[in-house]
């Protein structure tokens, strides 16, 4: 189905939600940006707006990984820039050998953008070295070319430096996000459980869908920082694991009209929980939570029985840690035969998979002929371009394209804003401090944007950079329309360059990676399902979530590619519904694991043999047995269970 106009204002309008914990996000981002305009402004740096704009690659909305990003990246930006001058001392007075450097370099570390560890800062660092060098074109004297690669390093190190400041004194610990966002999966689930409305339903579901996992790489951190104790993390591990059986088991009511809970006991439950979100949103965690729901329980259903029961579990056991053993348990939450993604720097495919070698060239190419065109051009003003190519670049057709209209969008937003503060604003300002009052209010709302899903961040990225262009274009006050008119060109040719490129030369389809999605999200599945124990179980049910999320992502941005590279509305469609029948089967498969063990292991096996369908590596087919009701198939979930493995079974047949 195609995207209208009325779709996509409707989905940008859904991600500019307001969320917990964006405003507080957004504003340490503007602080952080003022204070590096601020140290730039003192200290004559050059290119301001681009060392102010540095701040959104470096910050996270915690505290422990925001200064770990701040401090790797300035190790690596010291021991590239001393390559460079190594390499500089060869071509700095010959320009051809210069474009040479500067290919090759740009090309290595973009392929370690896309094929290692890098990837989050890969091509920050490919656009800062690259640029160094093309300013290093316009220096001939020893001396000044050494002070310029001094600027180019401090490019990073002042937002680094005034980033980990501000984080360490304002940024949340990670377990305070931890409990923020138990807490906040709570009360959701309680107004699940009275009357919810559409956005609530969507909010329940967005939590349901992120599952466990970030949370409890949040726990992660806050073990690494040895700012609490061994025994409160273990016990928020609990409480997160409970939480999400809490949230399934209200999917699987949601879902069945089979499970109707009655009115007094939904409230009664509800009641708790929200009580329950009050106490981690001070800073503690229940505990020794008694079970009295109200005495005139009528007879329930069986499945409305089940459900009953594991809310009765999960909130008596809720913050009940399971001993010290936990914490190792999520090492072991990979499916058999799976790689954990911590093996080393480079991803496993990195020098068998072509297309890392081809998003490197892409990328380049697309940079260079920026640069050539304005250096011929002599059109300096428009260097814009050349800086947005390492910025915009992406992967896929799918992502280029969706992601192009919120670059635009975000660049013209940013542009109006910047222009309007040059007209009505900067010929008032009489401080520093003016100044940065300035840069604070428009990186707020940039922030903003920016401390949002990848689907809209992009827009304020855009925004921030094509505003500190034209607000911060040197050491003092300016007021010059043109320069700010040539940067915004700049941004938009370089959009336009990277969008002509990326889709039509090697075009990377989305599609290729959702079969493989799928079948890894089935495996995972399946792997849950013959998990020996309760923490096992819950940890790969988290991990299923986060695969089934990125997966619909996937199947929907797949819609905006071209149409000689999209795939058949057909295909789309019965990935979709697989995707919906998987979603809608995760829940129930998290309770019936923990119910009988033959069971579990049928139903594994038809999981199994559904991956290999999907992965392309077919899988011996389940036993007839395995397929049609038994003596065991009375159990209450069955049914449901059942239904979904057969959509799942002929979307695979279709596929």
């Amino acid at each position: 189905m195609p995207v209208t106009i009325r779709d996509y204002v409707t989905n940008v309008v859904g991600l500019l939600a307001p969320q917990p914990g964006r405003v507080a996000f957004a504003a340490r981002l503007a602080l952080i940006c003022a204070l590096t305009v601020l140290l730039a402004e003192i200290y004559q740096t050059p290119e301001p707006a681009l060392t102010a704009y540095i701040v959104f690659f470096l910050n996270r909305e915690d505290r422990a990984t925001s200064i770990v990003m701040n401090v790797v990246l300035l190790l690596v930006i010291t021991v590239v820039i001393g390559l460079v001058i190594a390499a500089a001392m060869l071509v700095a007075n010959d320009p051809l050998w210069r474009v040479v450097a500067m290919t090759v370099i740009s090309f290595g570390v973009l392929f370690l953008a896309s094929a290692s560890k890098l990837r989050p800062l890969g091509a920050i660092l490919a656009m800062i070295v690259a640029f160094g060098l093309d300013e290093l074109g316009k220096v001939q004297v020893g001396e000044l070319a050494t002070r310029g690669f001094l600027y180019v390093w401090l490019f990073v190190a002042i937002p680094a430096a005034v980033s980990m400041v501000v984080n360490f004194l304002l940024a949340p610990p990670p377990r305070r996000l931890a409990e923020r966002a138990i807490a906040r999966r709570l009360s959701l689930a309680a107004a699940m459980l009275r009357t919810p409305d559409a956005g609530t339903r969507r909010s329940f579901n967005a939590c349901l869908q992120q599952g466990s996992a970030q949370i409890q790489g949040w726990l992660g951190l806050a073990a690494r920082e040895k700012t609490s104790h061994a025994d409160d993390l273990a016990a928020l591990r609990q409480a997160a694991e409970s939480t999400l059986v809490l949230l399934s088991a209200i999917d699987v009511a949601d879902r069945s009209k089979d499970a109707p809970l009655p009115g007094p006991l939904r409230e009664y439950i509800a009641k708790t929980m929200e009580q329950m979100a009050a106490i981690l949103s001070t800073g503690r965690y229940p505990v020794d939570i008694i079970w009295q729901p109200p005495d005139d329980d009528p007879l329930l259903f069986p499945l409305a029985e089940q459900v009953r029961l594991e809310i009765r579990d999960a909130l008596v056991e809720f913050a009940t840690a399971p001993g010290k053993a936990a914490p190792a348990e999520e090492k072991k939450a990979a499916p058999p035969g799976e790689k954990q993604e911590a093996g080393g720097f480079f991803v496993p495919d990195a020098f068998t998979n072509p297309e890392h070698v081809q998003y490197a060239v892409k990328t380049t190419g697309a940079a260079m002929f920026c640069y050539v065109l304005y250096s011929l051009l002599d059109w300096q003003s428009i260097h814009t371009c050349f800086i947005t190519v390492y910025i915009v670049a992406l992967t896929t057709t799918a992502e280029t394209v969706e992601k192009l209209t919120l670059r635009v969008l975000g660049a013209l937003v940013g542009a109006a804003v910047g222009i309007g503060a040059i007209v009505f604003v900067v010929p008032s300002l009489t401080s520093i401090q003016a100044l940065m009052a300035l840069v604070f209010v428009g990186t707020l709302g940039a922030g903003y944007v920016a401390a949002g899903s990848p689907r809209i961040s992009y827009a304020g990225f855009q925004i921030a950079f094509a505003f500190f262009l034209c607000v911060v274009q040197g050491s003092a006050p300016a007021f010059d329309m043109t320069i700010a008119r040539d940067r915004v060109i700049g941004i938009l040719l370089g959009n336009l360059v990277v969008y002509v490129l990326f889709t039509n030369l090697w075009p990377v389809s989305v599609a290729g990676r959702i079969d493989p999605a799928i079948a890894t999200l089935l495996r995972s599945l399946g792997a849950m399902m013959r998990a020996a124990n309760a923490s096992t179980r819950r940890a790969l049910a988290a991990k299923a979530r986060a695969e089934l999320s990125a997966l619909e992502a996937d199947i929907e941005i797949a819609q905006y590619e071209r149409q000689a590279v999209r795939p058949s509305p057909a295909w789309l469609g019965s990935r979709r519904d697989a995707a919906r029948q998987i979603g809608a089967l995760n829940s129930s498969l998290l309770f019936s694991a923990e119910q009988d063990g033959e069971t579990s292991a049928r139903i594994a096996t038809r999981l199994d043999a559904l991956a290999g369908r999907f992965g392309g590596n077919e899988a011996e087919p389940p036993r007839p047995e395995d397929n049609h009701p038994t003596r065991w198939s009375k159990r209450p979930l069955f049914d449901m269970i059942d239904a979904r493995l057969r959509g799942l079974e002929r979307a695979a047949a279709s596929a």
